[in-house]
């Protein structure tokens, strides 16, 4: 079995097969146990559903979701749970139970790569639905300025409408780049990046370059996940695959490692974590070679609004260990005091297979 075939399933036996506890350190994305966030918001969606904590103290109820999520993950649930942090040292994950859409966490800041088990309980106090994302997604959520830091920089463009920042991957990616590749026949948007299936940057490039012009209807202001939905549909489609998925997960389209950006003013939010970071990334190893962040390829779109709709003016393609030779990085951080995130409407329907 490959990396890129691994079941849920397969990840729990491996795990109970490896006798490691919930605090024994795994290497992010190692091909057998380490559970990518995909695979770990299924196996707590359908593990989790339906158990009730209904009656219970608060720190009983802690304790038995964290018993629950060992279970479910096949860890052996350990006599007492100690304040690591994160809680789930070995998945690196925190886990937050919750009945409102007021997302708070106490005394740290947001961890780029860390992932947040965030599960919702019903008013009966029965859990419902659970979502995975990490630190960096969190970041594109908040609306409210409260986080810790945020990464930003300027985009300015030229008169030329399409430039290619940097025409070959990184030296740890270019091995596992194929020219040519027939993208409808080897995966979704969503599926994790696999050697042989992932495009050069440059063809990524090419294949995007026809989108300059395209026109689609304006959502509104208030509206940016809907115009990022449009974009990311029509990149999709110019990429060549069957059919436009979002699971709200870093990179957009996580099959190609691309990150899609639509710009209708200069400033670039990048979250928590910078293009040329060596931090990384939530995806599975390629023959035995770990992703990170600044391998990730980044498409800027910018964009016109005239007359109730969205016109691509401009693509610039970088890989994210060239961004900052073509966008200046804003000196420093955003600093504030608190961070509470409040939640999309439809946060929790976004969990894979679920319905809104």
């Amino acid at each position: 079995m490959t990396q890129n075939q691994n079941t849920p399933e397969s990840y729990v036996a491996a795990i109970k097969a490896s006798g490691l506890s919930i605090y024994d350190e795994i290497p992010i994305g190692h091909p057998t146990l380490w559970i990518p966030t995909p695979q770990l918001e299924q196996l707590l969606q359908n593990g989790l559903q339906g158990i009730s904590l209904a009656g219970l103290p608060l720190r009983t109820r802690s304790k038995v979701v964290k018993e629950s999520v060992s279970r479910v993950l096949g860890y052996p649930i350990p006599k007492s749970f100690k304040k690591t942090q994160p809680r789930f040292p070995g998945q690196f994950f925190d886990t937050y139970t919750q009945k409102s859409n007021n997302l708070q966490i106490w005394n740290e800041e947001l961890s780029p790569s860390r992932r947040y088990v965030i599960i919702r309980v019903s008013d009966a106090d029965e859990i419902t639905r659970v979502k995975v994302v990490t630190g960096d997604t969190l970041a594109i959520l908040d609306t409210t300025g409260t986080l810790t830091q945020k990464y930003q920089a300027r985009c300015i463009v030229g008169e030329q409408q399409a430039e290619l920042i940097s025409d070959t991957d990184t030296a740890q990616l270019a091995p596992f780049v194929k020219p040519g590749i027939d993208l409808a026949k080897i995966g979704s948007p969503i599926t994790q990046p696999q050697v042989g299936g992932l495009l050069p940057v440059g063809e990524v490039f090419e294949r995007l370059e026809p989108l300059i012009g395209k026109q689609f209807p304006d959502a509104g202001a208030d509206q940016e996940r809907n115009r990022g939905a449009a974009l990311h549909s029509l990149v999709c489609k110019a990429l060549g695959y069957a059919t436009y998925q979002d699971d709200g997960q870093f990179p957009d389209v996580r099959h190609q490692l691309l990150e899609v950006k639509l710009q209708t003013s200069p400033t670039i939010d990048l979250g928590l974590v910078t293009p040329e970071s060596i931090e990384p990334l939530d995806v599975p190893m390629l023959n035995g070679v770990q992703v990170r962040h600044c391998d990730v390829r980044y498409a800027i779109f910018y964009a016109q609004i005239e007359g109730g709709n969205v016109t691509l003016t401009h693509l610039l393609v970088s890989p994210g260990a060239d961004f900052f030779k073509r966008f200046p990085q804003f000196q420093g951080k955003v600093l504030n005091a608190k961070l509470q995130i409040p939640l999309p409407a439809k946060f929790f329907a976004q969990a894979e297979g679920l319905p809104d």
